[in-house]
């Protein structure tokens, strides 16, 4: 009888039903069927109840090659987007007994310290963000399973891709703008090289070409507040008629924007429209409240780790980009008179 203050063990069932540890092993192992009789195999599910006793998933997962646990790498963790990816990522890979281990890029830029000797003996598989694509060939993330979010699907590293449909989310900020009246704008841009905001670029040039009289300039900004500060108090004051609206990659990009506008006396939404993209909580907490796309980070992340278990299991990954929406609130109003 195993003692009360240690896990019982297989040799202590085995001891208890009076067979071998290798008779407990194929029995609860449910690979007994012609090797035990079905009454040694009886004896030996009981006396595991009784011991209490549960197999060692880790080890048996070892042997097996089999760890159930994946990776998730993301640019950092200071934003609350990845913070909701990581989120909805974890809940689904729980339900499967899977754990998630994070991977953050400090500030998105480099790959972190390697959180493995060798992540290939490590992990199942890895679910990554392009914003941090290159941290990949530091872990040799790219020789395992792989679904990438935020990625080209014609031209990703993984085995699937699962993507939010920004293209949609910038088509509805241009045609608010565009239905507000406004026709001289500002994009505030993220000056990461990532595909997700090559998109953002490319889908407002198209919109906005394709209504006649529209000008479009374009200002390049960290994702930071003072760095879209500095961006956009510097195309502001650039020589050249003033833009109407600005279009901001990020919310964060919106904020520093605010502070600009102030800075130079200019009111939002009287003089100059702004809209984000995210809907964060800072998009509430900005006066006047953001006009922005919400981004369902939570979902995204759960599409994700779906996508991945999907191709673990050999199966073929649901398809179709999840759907973003535009929230409009105060911080956009038809241009003002000339």
């Amino acid at each position: 009888m195993a003692r009360a203050s240690t896990r019982p063990t297989s040799r202590d069932v085995a001891q208890a039903a009076g067979v071998s540890q290798a008779a407990v092993s194929l029995v609860l192992g449910d690979k007994w069927r012609g090797r035990v009789s079905e009454t040694t195999a009886q004896r030996v599910r009981e006396a595991a109840r009784e011991l209490g006793y549960r197999p060692n998933l880790a080890a048996r997962n070892l042997r097996l090659g089999r760890t159930r646990t994946v990776l998730l790498v993301v640019p950092a963790l200071t934003t609350e987007f990845f913070a909701g990816v990581y989120t909805g990522a974890a809940r689904v890979a729980a339900e499967h007994g899977f754990g998630v281990v994070l991977y953050p890029s400090p500030e998105g830029v480099g790959p972190a310290r390697n959180p493995f000797a060798s992540a290939q003996a490590a992990l199942d598989g890895v679910l990554a963000s392009s914003m941090a694509a290159d941290a990949l060939t530091a872990i040799r993330g790219d020789q395992l399973p792989l679904v990438m979010l935020d990625s080209d699907p014609g031209g990703s590293l993984g085995a699937a891709t699962v993507n939010l449909d920004i293209t949609d989310g910038v088509r509805q900020i241009a045609d608010h703008l565009l239905g507000l009246g406004h026709r001289h704008f500002l994009h505030l841009a993220a000056d990461i090289p990532s595909w997700t905001f090559e998109i953002r670029a490319r889908e407002l040039a198209t919109r906005l070409a394709a209504v006649p009289g529209t000008t479009l300039r374009t200002a390049p900004a960290p994702i930071s507040i003072d760095g879209a500060l500095t961006a956009a108090e510097t195309a502001l004051t650039t020589p050249g008629p003033r833009p109407t609206a600005i279009v901001c990659d990020d919310d964060k990009l919106a904020a520093g924007a605010y502070k600009a506008l102030r800075r130079l006396g200019l009111r939002v939404p009287d003089d100059i429209s702004v809209t984000g993209l995210d809907d964060l909580t800072l998009a509430t907490a900005l006066d006047p409240e953001l006009t922005t796309v919400r981004l369902d980070s939570e979902l995204f992340g759960e599409r994700g780790m779906q996508a991945l278990l999907a191709v673990l299991e050999g199966r073929t990954p649901d398809s179709g980009d999840i759907p973003v929406h535009l929230v409009v609130r105060a911080s956009t109003a038809p241009p003002s008179a000339p």
